[in-house]
């Protein structure tokens, strides 16, 4: 870092120093004009925003919430990256997932910015017997292969150094991950393996194979299930401190046993919880390692969230996946899987595919996001973020760790207990809209052309559940499409604008985009009698709504309306059946509507 002199240019020499108690009190002054009389640190904590784990993000970041010192890239407690030289020397390994017996696909990918392959292989994925096939072509000694192969790990394991033998790849220059991650099936199954068969991978690879990888320690079941980020982590951390005391108990040094854990994460376009959460994972590994006598360097897997993918409007995954992949470079991450929009779907094509790679190669290239080690490194919020994470991350492992390691944990149903209710208050703010998801509770189109892929092979289960963000109002929206497959349209409601555009446009666009939601298609033009619906919501503003509102709802139900909402807050209005609002529950709004409509 070069240190410039004090040469007393300092550009805002000439200006007064600010205070932060001069900006809490303009903070007070635009809060007043909103109604609410707050001052100090209330007026701060008026613009902070709750999230999960108990943290909070502040509205202003100073020196004074500067967090403990980081250290240096490549150096413990590694915060700031694994490696000295971060990604700067070509960018982070750019990893595409498989899980078709597509050779033609995987050289595809090799040949246009893929750097390693993520196979799926097994009963959920590649046939064991189709690997050979499937890797034809592929220069194992240059792109690295990581497996995922539940519980035929030992099979696929040995099918792929077969391969390797067979086509004279010199062990030293074999690459990648056999995938080996037995509490991780647990997670997804609720069924156990043989860790016997995974120390004996082990200690192959420490013996006869130095850059190939036995395990993974994969998080995402625990993301999947609906779980926070300090939770994702302190699951990964009791994972792998599991496997240390496995394999260590079998003979290998703490050392070794660390040399053979990959750490695999999501990457959600929440970007600064991503980016924080792969900082503060490299920082509570390095103690681990630390505390056990051994290097402390976590190799990272990033991998965009399937939570926050969509099928509905899949267009808008890409958006979001961009944003994730960002996070997860910024973050240091040493791996990145980008997965297809159209991931939700079925198995992804050719498109799909290429968009999914080029994300990667766009960030680096172009956007030359690598050039810089830990871009984010030394902003207050990241840094304090960073730290706050890690501690919410150490305690939730502290608490597996009391209940008797990750497994006994998974066993007696702690992890899956506290895991839904995370996942229960994160549905609660969806259901709200407190949450959006574009393109499906905001901006929904209801006369989408679905994209129809290939069925891809059903994902193990029988462990923790999947969640998605949109699940409960794909649920209504998949009742809306089964009445108009049924019937030749779609459950109607009227939208009935009192007074002036000035006065009704604002609530008229919220409503419909509430009821479009839920699959139900708002009426605008004409008349009520000739819209097709017995459903009324009222839209105008509230001094219309105190002159108009009970006479025109009388009126709407002497004309066949069976039930009036009004788009604004509750109030006393006669003849008004509900309200729908900014923050009320839309999911159960909608459900009682579409119960009513006789949409089953």
């Amino acid at each position: 870092m070069t240190v410039l002199p004090d040469d007393g240019l300092s550009l805002a020499a000439e200006f007064p120093e600010a205070t932060h108690e001069q900006w809490q009190h303009l903070v007070e002054g635009v809060l007043r004009k909103s109604g609410k009389e707050v001052s100090g640190d209330a007026a701060e904590d008026a613009l902070s925003t709750l999230l999960e784990d108990g943290l909070t993000t502040r509205p202003l970041y100073t020196a004074r919430d500067a967090a403990p010192d980081p250290g240096l890239p490549g150096f413990a407690p590694f915060v700031r990256g694994g490696r000295p030289e971060g990604n700067t020397t070509g960018g982070w390994d750019v990893r595409q997932r498989h899980a078709a017996a597509d050779g033609s696909a995987v050289l595809t990918d090799l040949e246009n910015g893929v750097t390693s392959l993520w196979l799926a292989v097994g009963d959920f994925g590649i046939p064991v017997s189709s690997l050979a096939s499937v890797l034809d072509g592929v220069y194992l000694d240059l792109a690295p292969v990581v497996l995922e192969a539940g519980a035929e790990v030992e099979p696929a394991a040995r099918e792929l150094l077969r391969v390797v033998e067979e086509r004279g790849v010199a062990p030293e220059a074999v690459r990648g991950n056999l995938g080996a991650d037995p509490l991780g099936h647990e997670a997804r199954t609720g069924q156990s393996y043989d860790m016997a068969q995974v120390i004996r991978l082990a200690r192959q690879c420490t013996d006869a194979y130095p850059g190939l990888r036995a395990l993974t320690v994969d998080a995402l079941p625990y993301h999947e299930a609906g779980g926070s980020a300090a939770q994702e982590l302190g699951c990964s951390l009791a994972t792998g401190v599991a496997y240390l005391r496995e394999l260590t108990g079998a003979g290998l040094s703490v050392a070794e046993a660390c040399a053979q854990l990959e750490f695999r994460y999501a990457a959600t376009a929440d970007q600064f919880l991503t980016v924080a959460k792969l900082r503060a994972a490299r920082r509570l590994w390095a103690r681990v390692a630390e505390v056990c006598g051994a290097p402390g360097q976590q190799v990272q897997h990033a991998v965009t969230s399937t939570v926050m993918m969509t099928p509905r409007d899949p267009w808008v995954n890409m958006l979001r996946a961009t944003v994730a992949t960002l996070a997860a470079g910024v973050g240091g991450a040493d791996a990145v899987t980008v997965l297809p929009f159209d991931h939700a779907l079925g198995l992804p094509d050719a498109f799909a595919r290429r968009i999914a790679r080029n994300t990667s190669t766009i960030l680096i290239e172009e956007s030359h996001l690598s050039r810089v080690i830990d871009p984010a490194g030394g902003s207050w919020y990241v840094e304090r973020l960073t730290d706050e994470l890690a501690h919410a991350g150490w305690e939730f492992f502290q608490s597996i760790e009391k209940a008797g390691g990750h497994a006994a944990a998974l066993r007696s149903g702690m992890v899956g207990e506290r895991l839904a209710e995370t996942w229960s208050v994160r549905s609660a703010k969806l259901a709200k809209r407190r949450e959006p998801v574009t393109g499906v509770s905001e901006f929904p189109h209801l006369a989408e052309k679905p994209v129809v892929r290939e069925p891809a092979p059903e994902p193990p289960s029988g462990g923790l559940p999947r969640v998605r963000r949109d699940e409960a109002f794909e649920a209504l929206r998949a009742r809306s499409d089964a009445h108009l497959a049924a019937t030749g349209s779609r459950p109607r409601v009227y939208l009935a604008a009192l007074g002036p555009a000035a006065a009704h446009t604002a609530r008229l666009t919220f409503a419909a985009n509430l009821f479009q939601a839920g699959g139900i298609e708002p009426v605008t033009e004409g008349a009520f009698a000739d819209s097709g619906a017995r459903e009324v919501c009222l839209c105008s503003s509230d001094a219309l709504y105190e002159e108009q509102a009970e006479t025109v709802a009388a009126e709407l139900k002497a004309s066949g309306a069976s039930h009036v909402f009004l788009a604004g807050r509750p109030g006393q209005y006669s003849g008004v059946d509900a309200y729908v609002f900014a923050g009320c529950d839309a999911v159960a709004v909608l459900t009682a509507a579409l119960d009513r409509m006789g949409v089953s």
